[in-house]
C-alpha cells in the first residue's frame, strides 16, 4: 500500500497549503449506504484553506438554505455542527507526514461549542486532488465514514 502522507517525494506537509473547492462530501454507514446530511445537503459548497505557517480556515454553505430546520443534533465525534445550513471555522494543523494525518485545533467556529475542539482527517493528495476522510456520525448519531473530496484552485 502506499504512503498516505506523500505523493512522489513531496510529503503530505509540502502538498496540503493551498486553497481548496470541494468537489464532493458523502457520508456512508457501516453497509455502504449513503447518510445524506440534512443541514449541508447532498452537494454543499465550500472552500478550504491551508497556509505554510500552520493555519487553515474551512466554510461550508448548503446552497438551498430555505428549508433548514431550527433543530441542532447533537455534536459529533471528530466533527463540527452547522447551523442554518452553513458551517465554518478556523485554526491551527499540524501534518504527520507519516500517517497522513491531519490534526486540527478549532481557535474559531460558527459553533461555539466547536471552539477549542481538536479534530482529525485522514489526507491525501494527489496532483490537484485532495481527499480527506474521518469517522464521525450523521446528523441522526448514525456511525458513518465521511469522504470530502476538493480540488485546488490556488
Amino acid at each position: 500500500m502506499a504512503s498516505f502522507a506523500s505523493v512522489g517525494n513531496l510529503p503530505l506537509s509540502d502538498q496540503l497549503p493551498g486553497t481548496w473547492r470541494l468537489i464532493s462530501r458523502i457520508d456512508v454507514d457501516d453497509t455502504g449506504k449513503e447518510v445524506p446530511d440534512p443541514a449541508l445537503g447532498s452537494a454543499p459548497v465550500a472552500l478550504l484553506f491551508y497556509d505554510q505557517t500552520g493555519h487553515f480556515a474551512a466554510q461550508f454553505m448548503n446552497p438551498d438554505r430555505t428549508p433548514i430546520s431550527a433543530e441542532r443534533p447533537a455534536i459529533a465525534k471528530n466533527n463540527t455542527q452547522a447551523v442554518g445550513g452553513y458551517d465554518a471555522y478556523f485554526g491551527e494543523y499540524a501534518v504527520d507526514d507519516a500517517t497522513g494525518v491531519v490534526t486540527q485545533t478549532l481557535l474559531g467556529s460558527l459553533s461555539r461549542e466547536n471552539v477549542g475542539a481538536i479534530i482529525s482527517r485522514m489526507m491525501t493528495v494527489t496532483g490537484n486532488s485532495l481527499v480527506i476522510k474521518l469517522e464521525t456520525s450523521a446528523w441522526n448519531g448514525t456511525p458513518v465514514t465521511r469522504t470530502l473530496t476538493w480540488e485546488r484552485i490556488g
